[in-house]
């Protein structure tokens, strides 16, 4: 349904959700418009946008890359699209791929990867493979809503767990706490690390800007569920979004620390491609005396652009306002001994489990 000539989407049927439109992807020669045809179709009461999942017939698990501002070569997605609704979500324009839209298509059309387990113990295996961390959450979180009935994630963290394949989690949803029995039992060989991503203790602006994750308490409550089993766990302030949530990025940090974290990173807010338009609309509506502020302020910290995405500076941004940032990051950080060096995952365990029949080992 669209509103005022625009892609906007009444209220009543995206309620709950983050984007407040649905344009439609890039790659697209259409736009999709709704229109009324003389019957009344668009008087009528909408119904809530539903959830639906597809799943995804993937042939390789494994996604490589080789940008030099990313502390990893290698991640896993399990599902594509993301049901929380972040509306900064910088995977978004990942969906206009998939001939969808990076506004609410993204967190209400979600494809899964049921073969994720099988697909990476194949790909383990082969000669080739040389062991490196694994990264979990670094596009899409695997902890969203569907995991809690498809179980992809904790397939992919069995298989791993078996190959002693180390791994590290980012996530907005205290569901990791589900898999504590396998996260702690790796954490003992070296092989986890797991970090909660909290972008703001405002539970009433969290819910509008990232209407599905956990609450700030509850992902506060998960740092301190994983550092008591063990498992070395940290916080993401990200993204921060001067004008908006920036002045808590001491807060947080306090509230990490003192539930257990024992690290902590942060990143600026990034708008590539559709996100520039999905978060100016969510801006307009949520927050709409602070709306003009915030752009101008993050446009600031990207050279007078919406976006700058040179490596180097596209995770922190340039200028007073996100060198201020750096500095006060940095600041909190040591003082709450949140500055410690990461933990170094193993590598030398990896092997491929035992099957049965196999000779056992005289050492």
């Amino acid at each position: 349904m669209v509103q005022d000539g625009d892609s906007r989407v009444a209220e009543e049927r995206r309620r709950g959700r983050g984007a407040v439109s649905n344009s439609s992807g890039r790659f697209e020669k259409d736009a999709r418009v709704a229109f009324d045809d003389g019957w009344g179709t668009l008087d009528e009461v909408p119904a809530p946008l539903a959830t639906t999942v597809t799943l995804d017939a993937t042939r390789a698990i494994i996604t490589r890359n080789t940008s030099p501002d990313i502390g990893f070569d290698r991640s896993i997605n399990p599902y594509r699209g993301c049901e929380h609704g972040c509306i900064y979500c910088f995977a978004r324009p990942s969906h206009a791929w998939l001939g969808l839209s990076p506004g609410l298509d993204f967190e209400s059309r979600i494809l899964a990867k049921p073969d994720a387990a099988r697909l990476l113990a194949q790909e383990l295996g082969r000669r080739t493979y040389v062991c490196a961390p694994i990264a979990m959450g670094t596009n899409t979180d695997p902890y969203q809503p569907v995991e809690r009935d498809l179980g992809i994630t904790r397939a992919i963290l069995e298989t791993l767990s078996a190959w002693n394949h180390p791994v590290t989690i980012v996530t907005k949803s205290a569901l990791v706490i589900r898999d504590i029995d396998i996260l702690a039992d790796m954490a003992k060989r070296g092989l986890a690390r797991v970090a909660l991503s909290v972008t703001t203790l405002d539970r009433a602006l969290a819910r509008r800007m990232e209407p599905r994750a956990a609450t700030p308490q509850r992902r506060i409550e998960t740092i301190g569920a994983l550092a008591a089993a063990g498992v070395p766990a940290g916080v993401m302030a990200a993204p921060m979004i001067p004008g908006l949530n920036d002045h808590e990025l001491e807060a947080i940090l306090e509230a990490a620390a003192g539930a257990g974290a024992r690290e902590a990173g942060w990143i600026l807010l990034r708008m590539p491609l559709e996100i520039k338009e999905l978060f100016r609309e969510w801006l307009e509506e949520a927050v709409p005396d602070r709306a003009p502020r915030v752009i101008r302020l993050v446009r600031d910290t990207r050279g007078g652009r919406d976006y700058d995405p040179t490596f180097g500076t596209r995770m922190k941004g340039t200028g007073p306002i996100a060198g201020l940032l750096g500095r006060r990051f940095r600041l909190a950080a040591r003082r709450l001994g949140l500055d410690r060096p990461r933990v170094v995952l193993r590598t030398d365990l990896f092997a491929p489990p035992p099957r049965a029949g196999d000779q056992l080992g005289l050492f």
